[in-house]
This record gives C-alpha cells, sequence and structure tokens, in this order.
C-alpha cells in the first residue's frame, strides 16, 4: 500500500449556514496524479486552500507528510509549505518582475544561494516548463495566457517539491494550449518523483492525466477512482457530468489510440 501524503478526515466547512464541506474524507497517495473535481461551486477550490493553509476548516483533519496542519505554529507550518510547490489558477506572478525573477524569487527568500545559482536554477525551470528561454526576460503582461500558466508552474517547481498543487491549470487557454498543458503535466509525471493535486472541471485533462479522481458534489465527496471507474457510477450528478454533449465528447477522445 503506498504511504498518504494527503490524509483528510471528517472535514466539515459552512460560510454563513452554507455548508461547503459535510464530513469530507479522501487520502491522496503518494507518486500519483490526483484530480478534485465538480461543477462549479462544489468546494473543491475551498479543499485545496485548506489543504495549503490558505483558510481554516471549521472542523476535522487535514494531515500533510503526516504532520496535521490545524494547530501549527508559524515556523512549522513554513518549512512544511516549503516541501510544496502551489500553481495558482491566475498564475499570481508579480507584474513588477520578469519571468526569471518571479521563478527565482522562492530560492531568494528560502535559501542563501548565490545570484547566479539562483538565476541557473530558474533557467532550467523555465525549461522545464516547456518555455523557451527568450521568456526569461519578458514581464507578465508580454506573455500569452498559456505562457504565463507555464511561467507559474516553473515558480512552483523552483524548491524542487515533493507535491505539486494545481488550481485550474487549464482555465482560460485556448484549446491548443489547453492539450499541450495536458502533455507538460504527462511529463513531469513521468519524469519527477512528484505526487500531484489537480483542481479542475477540465474532462480531457482529467481523461489525459488523471490517476485517480475524486468528484465533488452537494458538499461531499460522491465518488473516488479512476475515470474509467467513475464513468460507470450510478450517481446522477457524476453521471450528468460524465454523459453530457462535453463529457461524452471527452471520453470519446480519450479512448481514440494516441
Amino acid at each position: 500500500m503506498k504511504e498518504a501524503i494527503v490524509s483528510i478526515t471528517d472535514l466539515c466547512t459552512s460560510f454563513d449556514g452554507f455548508v461547503v464541506h459535510d464530513h469530507v474524507s479522501l487520502e491522496i497517495l503518494k507518486g500519483e496524479v490526483f484530480a478534485i473535481a465538480g461543477s462549479s461551486g462544489c468546494g473543491k477550490s475551498t479543499l485545496l486552500r485548506e489543504i495549503i493553509m490558505l483558510q481554516k476548516p471549521d472542523s476535522g483533519s487535514i494531515r500533510v507528510f503526516g504532520r496535521e496542519i490545524t494547530g501549527l505554529s508559524e515556523e512549522a507550518a513554513l518549512d512544511l509549505r516549503k516541501r510544496w510547490g502551489m500553481m495558482f489558477e491566475r498564475s499570481a506572478l508579480f507584474s513588477s518582475l520578469n519571468v526569471l525573477e518571479n521563478v527565482g524569487l522562492p530560492l531568494r527568500e528560502h535559501t542563501l544561494l548565490s545570484r547566479e545559482l539562483v538565476d541557473e536554477i530558474a533557467s532550467i525551470k523555465i525549461a522545464l516548463a516547456g518555455l523557451p528561454q527568450s521568456a526569461r526576460t519578458k514581464y507578465p503582461d508580454e506573455l500569452s495566457g498559456g505562457m504565463r500558466k507555464r511561467a507559474a508552474l516553473a515558480r512552483a517547481l523552483s524548491l524542487d517539491p515533493e507535491l505539486l498543487f494545481l488550481d485550474e491549470p487549464t482555465a482560460g487557454l485556448d484549446p491548443l494550449s489547453a492539450s499541450g498543458f495536458d502533455e507538460l503535466v504527462l511529463n513531469l509525471k513521468h519524469s519527477l518523483p512528484l505526487t500531484m493535486v489537480i483542481v479542475t472541471h477540465d474532462l480531457d485533462l482529467l481523461w489525459h492525466v488523471a490517476d485517480r479522481v475524486a468528484f465533488m458534489g452537494g458538499g461531499q465527496v460522491l465518488g473516488v477512482g479512476t475515470m474509467q471507474e467513475l464513468s460507470k457510477s450510478e450517481d446522477p450528478l457524476i453521471r450528468e457530468y460524465f454523459y453530457g454533449p462535453r463529457g461524452r465528447a471527452a471520453r470519446e477522445q480519450a479512448w481514440k489510440p494516441r
């Protein structure tokens, strides 16, 4: 049995009386690409924010790398955060920094490496994210949406994380750019010793990349399994997700020879 990198038990969250999470439990295993999916407003992004300690649940347990994250000291929380990388949906790049400076920022903040070595490592991460070296000197407003996503991914990889979080990585991208990002995630999966957690509603990404998927709805986890397993679920919300027009198209595309 693989080690659980993230363990969530009996998690409850509500906002002004609206239930977001109703006793949610799940495990994310070492080395897998685990996706959290569901329709808009199902609580998947809130769950991600709780895992990375940007938001506190009302009750329940979240353990990351075996550590209970609720009640951690500021120093212990910082040490834990250094072990993961986070790519935000809107990239969250600093507009006043170029790509090289954005990617190198975590290294400058959390290590004592020289500027030359920081720039060298940042350049490696930029290449790993599939960006040309000419992008290093560009600023975020000079980049396309797909290039901003890749720059944000390079920054998330800068400290060689064991755990990588991707929040809606293909949102807002054209189909060609989204497909390219799918392939990039697959390459990372095969080349780096990473556990990846992806929050997405992109069915193509789910079919092509995810090892397992947790499908959320009504404040609960309605099912966990491979996409093939979930596509056979009798739950009406899951069936609607998979067998609507977009779901059928994504499933048919995934089953074509690649």
